[in-house]
Parts: structure tokens; sequence; C-alpha cells
């Protein structure tokens, strides 16, 4: 059998790259104009390599009974990390992914297709003109991880923004996001009071020397209008390979203060990462 080689291809927002890895049969990396996006290994699709991609993997593990189908919203694409891991660990789930960016959808659509039968269909858009027109109560959970570059759009950080994300999502639904900041937390502070206007549960998981201030790094957000399992969620956190801390109730009312949402007149793109954070050389 011959060797994978890198693929190269320019895409709508940059140059997309998927390098194998040397150690996985059939694993890949996806990076956009030299920025690490996605890792996906198609013979093993519940493997997630990336920090944030495991704490998001862990809440989506928590959403419902153990490999109850769910119907999924994901906004952002990438090489489709998390809709492979749902398809895997919840077989018979029904998924949309938007992705605004054509062309690394056809990339990966071509050189990492998705198994037979996954139940997961794939929208070029903008991630809120889509969840505009997408109809009430019809996710069970929303996955927000978009970028443009390394930021996060300003659209998607406003009260507007998250009132459509609740609006779509069925009662007891769950709204997840990957974002990035680093202390005093300025971004991550006003996105928590955001969510907080339509979520009553919150919940922060983050690696400790993120939250200590000692680095940029991300952080994930979950949301909903029902207790989620916490006890469940900081063990599978603290036990994973990559250990982080989940923040909820007063600490995190705490950690909010008084930052307030943001208005979408007075919505700003997440801070610029700090040089070579993202990097991978």
């Amino acid at each position: 059998m011959s060797e994978p080689i890198p693929v190269t291809r320019a895409v709508g927002h940059g140059t997309a790259k998927l390098m194998p890895d040397v150690d996985r049969e059939r694993a890949w990396l996806l990076t956009v104009d030299g920025a690490p996006q996605s890792y996906v290994d198609l013979d093993e699709p519940t493997h997630l390599e990336f920090e944030y991609a495991r704490r998001l993997g862990h809440v989506l593990d928590i959403v419902a009974g153990p490999g109850v189908p769910v119907d999924a919203l994901h906004l952002g694409g990438g090489a489709l990390t998390l809709p492979r891991y749902l398809a895997a660990t919840r077989p018979g789930s029904r998924q949309h992914v938007v992705e605004l960016d054509r062309g690394l959808l056809e990339l990966v659509a071509e050189e990492l297709p998705l198994p037979a039968g996954a139940g997961v269909t794939l929208h070029a858009a903008d991630a809120r003109a889509w969840l505009e027109a997408a109809p009430d109560d019809s996710a069970d959970v929303l996955v927000a991880d978009v970028f443009g570059g390394s930021r996060v759009p300003a659209h998607l950080t406003s009260v507007g923004y998250v009132r459509e994300a609740a609006r779509v999502l069925r009662p007891g639904g769950v709204y997840l996001a990957n974002l990035a900041d680093a202390a005093p937390f300025a971004f991550l502070r006003s996105q928590l009071a955001t969510l907080g206007t339509r979520f009553a549960e919150l919940a922060l998981i983050a690696e400790p020397g993120v939250l200590r201030g000692r680095r940029f790094g991300n952080a994930v957000l979950a949301g909903a209008d029902r207790p989620l399992d916490i006890a469940g969620l900081s063990r599978a956190t603290a036990a994973d390979a990559f250990p982080a801390r989940v923040e909820h109730g007063a600490a995190l009312r705490d950690f909010i203060g008084g930052a307030q949402p943001v208005r979408d007149e007075d919505a700003v793109p997440s801070p610029v990462p700090p040089a070579g954070t993202f990097g991978i050389g």
C-alpha cells in the first residue's frame, strides 16, 4: 500500500492542507493557512486529538443517555470531527453542518469521506444566516466552533445570535461553543453573560493554566435550560489525558462578575491570539 501524501488546495478563505499522521494509518490533520483546524482518524472516529474537541466530546456524551440518537446542528465544519464522533457514539443521529467555506467542505467530502449512512447533511452558508432560517425546536444540541481565521466572528457573539440559538434548540437542548481568550477574560466573561440571557444553566471547561491566566487558550462553554450532569462532566474532564476544570454555579457567577451581555451593535470578534498560539511550526 502506498504511503498517503499531503493534499494542498486553495479554498474560499485561504490554503487548506491535509497532512497524514505518520503514527496512525488513516488519520489526518487539517490546517488552513498553517493553523490547525481539525484532526480526524477515519478508522477511529471516536479519537479526539485536540484538547478542546475532547472537552466538547465529554459534553456530547452527557446530553442524552448513552447511545441515544440526537438531532445536532454544527456551526463550523472543519474536517467534521465532531459530526463523525456523534455518528459513531450515537448511531441514528441526524446532523446538519453549516460551513461558510464551500471549497473547504468539498475538499473534506472528497478526501475524508463520511461513512455511508452517517446521517450528516452539509450546508455551505453563513452560520448566523442559516440559524435564523432554521425551524424552531429542531435541534437537541448545537455546537458552535466558528473561526474566521483565528477569531470568532462578531455576529456570533451577541444576544441576538444567542436568542436564535435558543429558539432552534428544543426544551432541554444544550448549546456548546469553543472560544479562545486569556486573562483578564473580558471576551469570555461577556460571552458567558450573553449566554446567561437565554440559558439558566451554564458551565465553563478549560485547562487550569488558562483559567489561572498563565496563557491564551481554548475554553468550552455550555448552556442549557435544565441541570447538566456537572459531576459526571467534572470526572470525565479531570481524568482526561489533558485534564481540565469545570466551573459552574456560584464560582462561575463570580468569574462572570459585572460583565454585561453583548448587544448586536456592540459585538466584536474574539481577541487576536498571540503570535504562534495556534501555529504548527
